[in-house]
């Protein structure tokens, strides 16, 4: 090899690589405690004419650790913040201090109570007292929920605007980077390489993202959510994480919008919240796995409650002698217009059909207009569509969409039944326009705004409204041996299909009072072992039907119902719901000339028998536990219990997955570390080996210096 170098050249070539070395072990050096600093190794090559070239410093990175790192550093974002949501409200909801359930079993203890003298004031105005302490429990239990959505959405945008700051930071390294290494072919922009990397690996914290070089070969990084979305292009351009809400604005939703200047058009994509991975995707999973199920399930197992104590409450009469009615107060709820109806102005309002509590489920309902109201009162054409909490279809048991299509009457005052156990009023009536849609979320507060209607003691309905008695002529053995009562809504005009036989002033209906030929049915008369006349309480009395062939004798009303002939049950009674709302069953063998007389419960305030069906509401299945099964039902205390061990499990299972994503976090961040850390051992062993290579090539520069003396002196 011809090397055309002299002894002064290489000796100074040396001394320079020597001192970049040391400058590069010293910065190394230097930086140890630099968040996201990477460490940096200069290279050298042999010139041919002799010595060594300027050599070119870069950092010393393995793209699949840092990869790895930014994948671990994810998934331990989405893990504690889903932890740490979960955990809060499973520490509130298997508080001793917060059970429902607890309370939900004090308030039953006290009816139980109750019912061995249901005269005493005293033991009615603890059952209130117990009443109105779960009403408090469920209150504050709502309440806390509620905080904790506040807190999320607040928490979600926190989150959106720290990374759209991160988004806009890694758009402009982009471009600074880009235009140093333009620059120079001695060194790659290390430090703002890092300030990226460092960004980068904090946006992961936020989200999932990928990162993959610049399509034009030069030092740009292309970042994607995982799920393909662009953030940061090579060139710098950017796009920005949106939140939304609709129809409901408090209810973030991500969009990603375009950034791009004037006169271009901006665009808006819906981002994947499932897929998003980070802190971000895992308050959207704590909020939509967790917090929006509890709150549905919470305000569904309230109002299953309320209803069925309110239903049975009416079904018995007070101390005053009176109809029962509700001691809880349902609360009502409003819908949510959607942003391209014709009438934002316009709204509708909803309530919980009495009664119908058992086919409740934690589902929020969007509502469509689908033809023009006409008529009087305007009706129109509506689709109920079934949902869940994140807005997505609800599907049933074949994996279709829950949707009911049905005819309603828009005017003020009319409630329409839907599907789930509630009903709606649309009391603009034509002022809907086809397209319209509202979204109805009937629990998401129900549990916080329940309340109790009364704090009498009196209004608490502990006797049966209905009495039956065997009269004393009998000849048969047949005695009572069931009276129910299933309906107590007044309406003498029949006009309602909800109307009983009861007529609001302490007696049954009589002819006298209906549109109708006949009264109520008053009595039972047995003209032989097996045929029975219904009579209602006239003067003499009317026969309301006859009944033959009878081969048992439970629920005989209901029989005559059925089965009556000359006369049949009459056809104003058989078009309504349940009348007259009450019957009794017997047993043993009556004859011919037995009577069963029916009559109000008159002066029957020590009867407890309606007290006792309070009390074994706590015993019954009376909350739907599944969207596609009605029979999937449970108690109030196992309701209670299915939603805080529900919650349990997935806490549990989000601390397993906490734990477990952190160690696959330290071994990547170990892995990233060995690789390109500083090491201290390392760069003194190179500070030391480079201090004395340059001290050899300052040696080498200094034996030239002789050498070139002494030729001197030779000449002279």
């Amino acid at each position: 090899m011809i090397k055309t170098a002299d002894l002064f050249s290489i000796a100074k070539t040396g001394v320079n690589a020597s001192s970049r070395l040391l400058n590069t072990t010293s910065n190394n050096i230097a930086n140890i405690n630099t968040e996201g600093y990477v460490r940096e190794r200069t290279e050298f090559k042999t010139m041919s004419t002799g010595g060594v070239n300027q050599g070119f410093t870069d950092r010393v990175l393995s793209q699949f650790a840092m990869n790895q790192l930014r994948r671990d550093t994810t998934s331990v974002g989405e893990a504690q913040a889903f932890f740490d949501g979960a955990r809060s409200l499973d520490n509130a909801l298997a508080s001793e201090a917060n059970s429902v359930s607890g309370a939900i079993t004090r308030f039953f203890a006290s009816i139980q109570t109750a019912a061995d003298d249901p005269t005493n004031i005293t033991s009615r105005s603890s059952v209130l007292g117990q009443a109105q302490g779960l009403v408090n429990r469920v209150n504050t239990l709502g309440d806390f929920i509620s905080v904790k959505e506040s807190e999320v959405e607040q928490q979600i945008k926190d989150s959106v605007n720290t990374s759209n700051a991160l988004i806009k930071q890694i758009g402009n390294l982009n471009k600074a980077i880009q235009i140093v290494g333009n620059s120079s072919d001695v060194d790659t922009p290390s430090a703002l390489m890092n300030e990226r990397d460092l960004a980068i690996r904090k946006l992961a914290e936020y989200m999932s993202v990928e990162t993959r070089p610049s399509p034009n070969s030069d030092l740009g990084l292309v970042v994607n959510l995982t799920s393909g979305e662009s953030l940061v292009l090579a060139d710098g351009t950017f796009n920005l994480l949106a939140i939304g809400g609709e129809p409901d604005f408090t209810n973030s939703q991500l969009r990603l919008s375009t950034n791009y200047a004037p006169p271009k058009n901006n665009t808006t994509l819906n981002v994947q919240e499932q897929k998003l991975g980070g802190a971000l995707g895992g308050l959207f999973r704590y909020r939509e796995e967790i917090l929006e199920p509890a709150q549905r399930d919470l305000g569904k197992l309230s109002v299953a409650l309320a209803d069925s104590f309110n239903t049975q409450n009416r079904q018995g009469m007070d101390l005053d002698q009176q109809l029962g009615g509700d001691i809880f107060k349902i609360p009502e709820f409003r819908g949510i217009n959607y942003p391209d109806n014709a009438d934002l102005s316009l709204g509708i309002k909803g309530r919980f059909t009495p009664g119908a509590s058992a086919e409740i489920t934690n589902t929020d309902y969007r509502v469509e207009v689908l033809s023009s109201p006409s008529g009087s009162p305007p009706t129109f054409d509506l689709q109920v569509s079934a949902l869940n909490s994140d807005g997505t279809a609800q599907l049933d048991e074949s994996g279709n969409p829950i949707i009911q299509t049905t005819t309603v009457t828009a005017e003020q005052g009319t409630y329409n039944k839907v599907m789930g156990g509630i009903e709606i009023e649309f009391s603009s009536g034509a002022g809907y326009a086809v397209g319209d849609e509202f979204l109805f979320q009937p629990l998401r507060t129900a549990a916080n705004d329940l309340e109790l209607t009364t704090t009498r003691g009196e209004d608490l309905a502990f006797a049966k409204p209905l009495r039956v008695d065997t009269n004393a002529a009998n000849l048969g053995d047949a005695t009572i041996r069931a009276v129910t009562v299933s309906n107590t809504n007044i309406d003498n005009t029949l006009s309602n299909l909800q109307a009983s036989g009861f007529n609001g002033s302490g007696n049954i209906q009589s002819a006298s009072e209906l549109p109708t030929s006949v009264g109520a049915p008053a009595s039972v008369l047995f003209t032989s072992a097996s045929e029975f006349q219904v009579l209602d309480n006239a003067v003499p009395p009317n026969i309301i039907s006859t009944v033959t062939g009878v081969t048992d004798l439970n629920n005989l009303l209901q029989q005559a119902k059925d089965n009556g002939a000359a006369p049949p049950w009459p056809a104003d009674f058989a078009a309504l719901d349940d009348y007259p709302g009450y019957d009794f069953s017997l047993e043993g063998i009556p004859k011919a000339g037995d009577s069963f007389d029916i009559s109000f419960n008159t002066n029957g305030i020590a009867d407890n028998r309606n007290a006792v069906d309070l009390a074994g509401l706590q015993q019954e299945d009376a909350v739907r536990q599944s969207i596609g099964s009605s029979g999937n039902k449970a108690t109030f205390n196992e309701a209670y219990a299915n939603l805080v061990g529900s919650i349990g499990a997935l806490t549990a299972n989000g601390q397993v997955e906490l734990e477990a994503s952190k160690v696959l976090k330290t071994q990547s961040s170990d892995w990233f570390e060995s690789t390109s850390g500083v090491s201290l051992d390392e760069e003194a062993a190179n500070l030391i080996q480079f201090q004395q290579s340059y001290a050899a090539a300052a040696r080498i520069l200094s034996t030239a210096q002789e050498l070139f003396d002494t030729i001197l002196n030779a000449v002279r």
